[in-house]
């Protein structure tokens, strides 16, 4: 990863500030994204001038937009997008759910998704490549108890995953998602305090640390991780950490 250039959104905080990180420390040059910029500059100024903080809804595709233009200002381009910003709330049953907080959710998990592809896809080609990985959920296949909201768009999200890969394979674009399983993060704190389904009643214990997946996208981006282009990847699968070298 040495000089190369890697945007992820939602880097405030688990998954993404991790991955932030994980990719620093292999030599890239990091672009963090999130609404709030507090945590991502302050992580920003831990790693150095290698990376940049940036305030970025990823709803809005403007701020997508501008935050790829300041990858390519800033670094001279951008070689790998972590859609990684998702939210879980609101939790509720179909029958009580409020359709503004639905749709809000839907814009952040599978429009910042789409968002995101939009705008690097075309920067991405033009250099002759790059690595779209997108941070899925088991939920995209499987019906969970009042998470219609996350587990719709997390599918959305694995299809945008699967065009990308049917349109762009041919210009060297590596688009694959990961399904992390459980992690320790802010989100699982939201799901235990909402005691619902079957996934809030985990223990903590139960729950990867925030790491494993960030270590894992550092691993999608090198070539023996080609075989799961237009796929997903589940870090629940053994082989999978020891290919990665959780294990």
């Amino acid at each position: 990863m040495q000089g190369k250039t890697v945007l992820i959104t939602g880097a405030s905080r688990g998954i993404g500030a991790e991955a932030g990180r994980v990719f620093a420390e292999a030599g890239a040059n990091v672009c963090l994204a999130a609404r709030s910029t507090e945590a991502t500059e302050s992580l920003a100024a831990d790693i150095g001038a290698r990376a940049v903080a940036v305030s970025c809804d990823v709803g809005r595709y403007a701020d997508v937009a501008a935050a790829v233009q300041t990858c390519v200002d800033r670094f001279g381009g951008l070689d790998v997008l972590i859609n990684n910003a998702g939210v879980i709330e609101p939790i509720s049953h179909l029958a009580t759910a409020d359709p503004e907080g639905w749709g809000q959710a839907v814009d952040i998990n599978l429009k910042g998704v789409f968002h995101g592809m939009r705008a690097v896809l075309p920067v991405m080609m033009a250099a002759g490549g790059g690595s779209i990985l997108t941070v899925s959920s088991g939920a995209a296949h499987s019906p969970i108890e009042a998470w219609s909201h996350y587990c719709s768009s997390k599918a959305g999200a694995a299809m945008l995953t699967a065009c990308a890969d049917k349109e762009a394979r041919e210009q060297g674009i590596r688009a694959i998602g990961l399904s992390p399983g459980t992690v320790a993060t802010q989100m699982q704190r939201e799901i235990k305090s909402s005691g619902i389904n079957p996934v809030s009643r985990l223990n903590w214990e139960d729950h990867i640390p925030a790491d494993w997946p960030a270590r894992t996208l550092l691993w999608m981006c090198s070539s023996d991780a080609d075989e799961f282009i237009g796929t997903e990847i589940s870090l629940r699968d053994e082989t999978i950490r020891r290919r990665v070298g959780l294990l």
